[in-house]
């Protein structure tokens, strides 16, 4: 693979914390993102950056790691570190990845970072299934907006912008949070009616008002137009 598992490690005792880091360290397809011995600080860490791989121990004070694993939204892979064995059942219930007991061995932490890799491996596209590939006459698709399939006609989209993980869709009267990829929406959205302008912006043609200084003006906003993509636009909107 090209790009090594983001790995967060996240220990109260820093001796098992450095252990772990060690191991990923001589592991080619894992690379470090942070590590952490304050769970709550994790926490946030684990909001805000986007981890592939979460090694966890289990027991912490105040916020335990079956805890931490609770209050996430959206679960990374995850290699639970403890201990005690009494763990499993969580460990099950949590869907984790391996359950390692301390102290880790290299050939046991290698074992289940192969078991991450090959999960990681299966796992869909980011967003692939979030926007329903529409029929080809149709005029509408649907998007998953938490758990809750959304109809979104195209004449009303203004523009998608993508954020971090998520793309938002943009219409008069709305803004659609959806855990998506802008490759996705590329795929799914008809290319007749849509052309990419921005790395960061896919924008409704028939919705551009104006084309000035590298950027187009949409319902009174100014949208960048990368220099890699101005050819392809002012191609596109010759044809209109």
């Amino acid at each position: 693979m090209s790009t090594a598992l983001r790995c967060l490690v996240v220990d109260d005792d820093p001796l098992s914390v450095q252990v772990v880091l060690n191991c990923i360290a001589n592991t080619p397809f894992l690379s470090t993102a942070g590590s952490y011995t304050n769970p709550i600080e994790a926490a946030e860490a684990l909001r805000t950056q986007p981890i592939d791989l979460l090694f966890l121990d289990v027991e912490m004070p105040l916020l335990s790691g079956i805890d931490l694993l609770r209050t996430m939204q959206r679960q990374p892979l995850v290699v639970l570190i403890t201990s005690s064995k009494d763990y499993a059942v969580q460990a099950f219930e949590h869907a984790v990845v391996d359950y390692l007991v301390k102290p880790v061995s290299y050939a046991r932490f290698l074992q289940a970072a192969q078991k991450a890799l090959e999960a990681f491996q299966r796992q869909p596209t980011p967003g692939a299934d979030a926007i329903e590939a529409p029929a080809p006459d149709a005029d509408f698709t649907f998007v998953k907006v938490d758990s809750k399939l959304v109809r979104v006609g195209f004449d009303e989209v203004l523009y998608v912008e993508a954020l971090g993980d998520y793309v938002h869709i943009v219409t008069g009267q709305s803004k659609l949070i959806v855990y998506s990829t802008m490759k996705a929406v590329e795929e799914k959205f008809p290319s007749l009616r849509f052309v990419r302008v921005h790395r960061s912006f896919i924008v409704n043609i028939n919705r551009i008002q104006v084309l000035e200084d590298s950027s187009v003006i949409i319902e009174g906003k100014h949208i960048p137009v990368g220099q890699t993509y101005l050819r392809e636009v002012l191609q596109r909107l010759n044809k209109f």
